[in-house]
């Protein structure tokens, strides 16, 4: 398998000038615990989670002054606490420091990355630099759930994959960006979210409508309001 065989696309992305208030409701309103940051280019500069607004000065959970942090890391890192918990904009709280792949990116080296550099996800950028999709830990568990004695896709597999992604773009009541897609021996698992019953049993039926598809296996969850 490739990264494109499992990625998430499309992808929910933030400005590099967007506020934090405006990212956090993102987030919460998009039920993602993270999202790239891109540039007025539409390029990659970055990855703000949940991790990175979790201290935060409006909501009084930000990190008290610590004599002992000064002593072991110096007073920069004081100064990149205080920016992590004060700044408003989220170039200045992203992680800057972003791992990506191309959609031809093996899996196995996708979830090396995963592992070496302890993160929970990765961007997919094109030949142009152009952010395609993401893979995260849990769409490499998906991918491992739906393996079957044959691990690789063939062609048609990759095929079916992308008619069916084809076939749900077209369509508004379908949130690509919460839904992940394996196909295996022209087996169909779909995983993720879905926002109502209707919208899970659509993805199910356009699934089942794929030409090649000889089964359809749904994991589908259903969406829950957040509770605040």
């Amino acid at each position: 398998m490739k990264a494109r065989d499992v990625m998430v696309s499309p992808v929910i992305t933030v400005g590099e000038n967007d506020t934090v208030r405006d990212v956090a409701k993102r987030l919460s309103a998009k039920h993602i615990s993270a999202a790239p940051v891109v540039n007025h280019t539409g390029k990659i500069v970055g990855i703000v989670s949940e991790a990175d607004l979790l201290h935060r000065t409006e909501a009084g959970t930000e990190r008290p002054a610590s004599w002992w942090l000064s002593v072991i890391s110096g007073e920069r890192a004081l100064a990149e606490e205080y920016v992590k918990s004060h700044a408003k904009m989220v170039k200045d709280v992203m992680t800057k420091d972003v791992h990506t792949a191309n959609p031809d990116t093996p899996l196995n080296e996708v979830a090396d990355l995963l592992e070496e550099h302890h993160i929970k996800r990765v961007p997919i950028v094109g030949a142009g630099g152009d952010l395609v999709g993401i893979v995260s830990r849990a769409n490499i568990i998906q991918a491992l759930a739906s393996a079957r004695p044959a691990l690789e896709f063939s062609a048609s597999d990759g095929m079916i994959r992308d008619r069916l992604i084809s076939e749900l773009k077209k369509h508004s009541w379908s949130h690509l960006y919460k839904l992940n897609v394996t196909v295996t021996n022209g087996v169909v698992d779909l995983w993720g979210v879905a926002e109502s019953e209707a919208e899970r049993q659509a993805i199910r039926v356009a699934a089942e409508a794929t030409p090649g598809v000889t089964a359809v296996n749904d994991h589908l969850m259903r969406e829950t309001a957040s509770v605040f």
